[in-house]
């Protein structure tokens, strides 16, 4: 009997050992334009010019093909917007939650987890996102590109979180992103120098009153829709 409620322990144990492993990732290539399970940033044309934190976004599957809503009606696959990926942060599938049942939940939020939309593996929590925003209605203002892997982070309930925003986003990949290469630092910062040069010296000092009124009022509206009308943002 002792034998048996052994084997039985041992069983169980094995099979969520198998249950939680991860398949390895091949190794980032940003020659091919290959980021397993990374979140990716690309300047904007124009925008970028402007304001160099701006940019654009997305998230790539296992595999390493890059996924990213960027414009009405559209999520692009293996298909980076705007170009190649300048700024590239990989996310640890370990601080995910990938359910198989209500039960396997290893996140906090175990039934608003379930009832939003998750899955066992991250391709599989991620395919839902592309699905919503298939025939969603692009916006810089109040739905874009940070909307897009915000949701994909919340199915993925990544840090055992489920209130992933545009202002998360953007904070994760601007402060802990890695460059690809000197180049891509600076064509993401090259056209604001020049920018700011040529305004200084055609306009003068209102020039950078009017480019810093520019970016404040921004980041005032990102940061008072997410934080204080969250229906404005909501998509």
């Amino acid at each position: 009997m002792q034998l048996n409620l052994s084997y039985g322990v041992e069983k169980k144990l094995t099979a969520e050992e198998i249950e939680h492993e991860f398949w390895p990732l091949d190794e980032i290539d940003p020659k091919k334009a290959k980021f397993p399970c990374c979140i990716v940033w690309t300047p904007l044309p124009v925008v970028s010019w402007l304001v160099p934190f701006i940019g654009h976004v997305g998230i790539c599957r296992e595999d390493g093909t890059v996924i990213d809503f960027s414009g009405s009606n559209l999520v692009n696959c293996d298909n980076f917007a705007y170009g190649s990926v300048a700024r590239y942060l990989q996310l640890d599938r370990k601080r995910c939650c990938f359910p198989s049942n209500l039960s396997g939940h290893t996140c906090k939020h175990r039934y608003k987890h379930a009832d939003f939309g998750s899955g066992i593996t991250w391709d599989e929590a991620i395919r839902p996102t592309i699905h919503h925003f298939e025939p969603k209605s692009f916006n810089l203002f109040t739905c874009n590109c940070h909307s897009f892997i915000a949701n994909c982070l919340n199915r993925l309930c990544y840090g055992g979180s489920m209130t992933w925003n545009m202002i998360d986003v953007s904070s994760l990949i601007l402060s802990k992103g890695t460059w690809v290469d000197g180049l891509s630092v600076l064509r993401s910062f090259l056209p604001f120098m020049v920018v700011l040069c040529l305004g200084v010296f055609m306009v003068g000092w209102p020039f950078l009153i009017g480019l810093f009124s520019f970016s404040l009022l921004l980041i005032g509206w990102y940061l008072l829709g997410t934080y204080c009308f969250k229906n404005l943002l909501d998509c």
